[in-house]
């Protein structure tokens, strides 16, 4: 596993915080009109995907799968899976969720993809802000964020026994 590197800021983001800013989102759509349905952007989309179908009442969700990221260096981008019943009208009355927009690149090969949906993230960075439509959190450029369901709970030995 990739050591994260000294002069890079991080942030721990729990369970309860998805959530919250996840429903926070979820107000902020709710303004945006009727979605037919949603695609959930692998793999972190799939958590905030659920709670936005869910607090939605969106019954038809999907995902589009892209590869981008080795652990915490971005890479090539690779479509693996294509949503769809989304790709008509280019996804037109479709919600695209995702966790975290970081550089760009991913959002941009999703956008290429389904040019006609509504983009939403829960967290946005500045790189990437110009491809969503909607989302709740600004995240410095240099932060990288440890989502829940990317780390573990460990026993921390305590300082003073080093």
């Amino acid at each position: 596993m990739a050591q994260l590197r000294d002069d890079i800021d991080h942030h721990i983001v729990t369970w309860a915080e998805v959530h919250r800013d996840t429903r926070k989102l979820v107000r902020r759509l709710m303004t945006k009109g009727l979605f037919q349905g949603i695609v959930a952007l692998t793999r972190g989309g799939l958590v905030p995907g659920a709670i936005v179908a869910r607090e939605m009442s969106i019954h038809v969700v999907d995902t589009l799968c892209i590869s981008s990221y080795d652990e915490q260096v971005q890479g090539s981008i690779r479509v693996l899976k294509e949503p769809h019943a989304a790709l008509e009208n280019g996804g037109e009355g479709w919600l695209l969720i995702d966790d975290l927009v970081d550089t760009g690149t991913t959002m941009k090969a999703a956008r290429d993809i389904l040019p006609n949906a509504h983009f939403a993230t829960v967290y946005a960075k500045p790189k990437g802000l110009q491809l969503i439509d909607t989302y709740v959190h600004d995240i410095e450029q240099d932060v990288w964020i440890f989502f829940p369901w990317d780390t573990s709970p460990q026993y921390a030995q305590p300082l003073s026994d080093g």
